[in-house]
């Protein structure tokens, strides 16, 4: 039997118990590391290659989409699988494009997590089933104009969080962000974070 070795990716230590628990209760599956946030998810993907890496998309520093994208450069033969509470076809498109594999949310029953696991492993492609109802639309989406990092700023933005929060979450200056802000304004066609919060209230980035 082969083992699949897993790299967990979560900011919350009682998300990636539960997750740890549930993986390894199975014959096949071994969690070899976990990260709580993008840049160490990164950093310990280039020292220990596992087969899959579970990650989050929502956590400080660089989010999950990010270091997704930062791995794959890395390796693009990493296989990575997304489980978010975000079941949006936007952040669907993002991942997948990206040369993501799998995602689910993190409502999926805990055997749709194992099967997940195991596809991904096999280099197949799994997309949960709250989230299929997305992959037959075809509309161009906005937020493809946005990079994966003003992605992220914008929806740090929605949340309420300042440029300043903004920068010492992301660990970059607040020039940066505020350079950021100004490019999400201009392709996304806003002009105030009003505006801003409410497109993303429109979209189902924010709960409300």
């Amino acid at each position: 039997m082969n083992i699949i070795n897993i790299l967990l990716v979560d900011d919350h230590e009682i998300v990636r118990a539960g997750y740890h628990r549930l993986l390894e209760n199975t014959k096949d599956i071994k969690i070899i590391a976990e990260a709580n946030n993008g840049e160490k998810a990164y950093k310990i993907y280039t020292k220990l290659q596992p087969d899959v890496v579970v990650m989050d998309l929502s956590m400080p520093g660089i989010g999950g989409l990010e270091a997704a994208c930062k791995i794959l450069k890395y390796d693009n033969t990493a296989k990575i699988l997304i489980f978010s509470v975000h079941e949006n076809g936007t952040f669907l498109n993002r991942t997948l494009e990206a040369g993501v594999l799998g995602y689910i949310t993190k409502r999926s029953a805990a055997k749709v997590m194992v099967e997940a696991v195991r596809k991904v492993a096999q280099n197949q492609q799994f997309i949960g089933q709250e989230m299929q109802q997305f992959l037959v639309q075809n509309n161009k989406d906005m937020f493809e104009l946005l990079s994966p990092r003003e992605f992220e700023v914008f929806l740090l933005l929605a949340e309420g969080k300042s440029v300043n929060k903004i920068a010492e979450i992301l660990v970059l200056s607040s020039k940066t962000i505020g350079h950021h802000y100004t490019n999400v304004k201009k392709k996304l066609n806003i002009n105030n974070i009003a505006e801003l919060t409410k497109l993303a209230i429109s979209k189902e980035f924010l709960r409300v």
